[in-house]
């Protein structure tokens, strides 16, 4: 974990599968200006070793880990364990900003607003053969969509080479929990603060799924960016950053 010194309320950016913390790095100088920003590397991505913690305890390590009154930023599978955490210790998480967040990423009994389980069965034979050509091709489906798809590809595939790869065994172990998660029955219990940011082109964690979390969450609010699929702080860093910086700072002068 880095910490980019910089000025209260502690904001912390967890990334999601298969690519680490540097796909925040356009956003570090910005929100460093107006937070003390905490860069996380889940487990096997970048400098820190791989782990067989399961999710649970892999959130309760994330907050164990960073200060209290955090606000918890996550992107995709990164929402989800900020969720999980904001529920195991509450009394530490100031508020949540959930981008491009699902409750269950594949379908189930009502919730078809998510991915077939074919899609992760095909990431998960390719892992153990291609990895490094399946996380290629992951980046193409992230951006299915955006009005600014080939720039994105681009952008995020240089980083990918440029980085260090999480091995086999840590991208299947996230791929398992993309399969099994299913955070539904908590959305309700979850009383923080939260901000959901999504975009309408997003064709791997549908606009459909985050407006099923505003109203299931009591204290959440949802901001579309049109024209952007799965990532849509780097589709418009301007705004993103903006709201960030409005949502953060409310947050700790309440």
């Amino acid at each position: 974990m880095t910490v980019l010194i910089g000025q209260d309320p502690e904001l912390a950016l967890v990334h999601g599968w298969g690519l680490g913390s540097a796909v925040w790095q356009p956003l570090l100088a910005p929100l460093s200006r107006s937070c003390r920003v905490h860069l996380v590397d889940l487990p096997g991505y970048g400098p820190s070793p791989a782990s067989d913690t399961d999710f649970t305890e892999t959130a309760r390590n994330l907050i164990d880990a960073l200060p209290d009154s955090v606000i918890l930023c996550g992107w995709s599978l990164g929402a989800m364990l900020a969720m999980r955490a904001a529920l195991l210790a509450p009394q530490r998480v100031a508020a949540l900003v959930l981008v491009g967040a699902t409750a269950s990423f594949i379908q189930r009994d009502g919730w078809q607003q998510a991915q077939a389980p074919e899609l992760l069965d095909s990431f998960s034979a390719s892992i153990r053969q291609q990895p490094e050509q399946t996380l290629q091709r992951f980046v193409g489906l992230l951006n299915q969509g955006d009005e600014q798809a080939r720039a994105l590809c681009r952008t995020l595939r240089a980083g990918l080479r440029a980085g260090r790869m999480p091995d086999p065994e840590t991208l299947r172990r996230g791929l398992d929990w993309l399969r099994d998660l299913d955070l539904r029955l908590l959305l309700p219990k979850i009383a923080t603060p939260s901000l959901l940011i999504h975009g309408d082109q997003d064709l791997l964690n549908p606009l459909a799924a985050a407006k099923s979390l505003e109203k299931a969450m009591p204290n959440a609010r949802l901001e579309v960016f049109i024209g952007a699929a799965h990532a849509p702080f780097l589709a418009d860093p301007d705004r993103f950053v903006a709201l960030l910086d409005e949502f953060c700072h409310v947050r700790t002068a309440s």
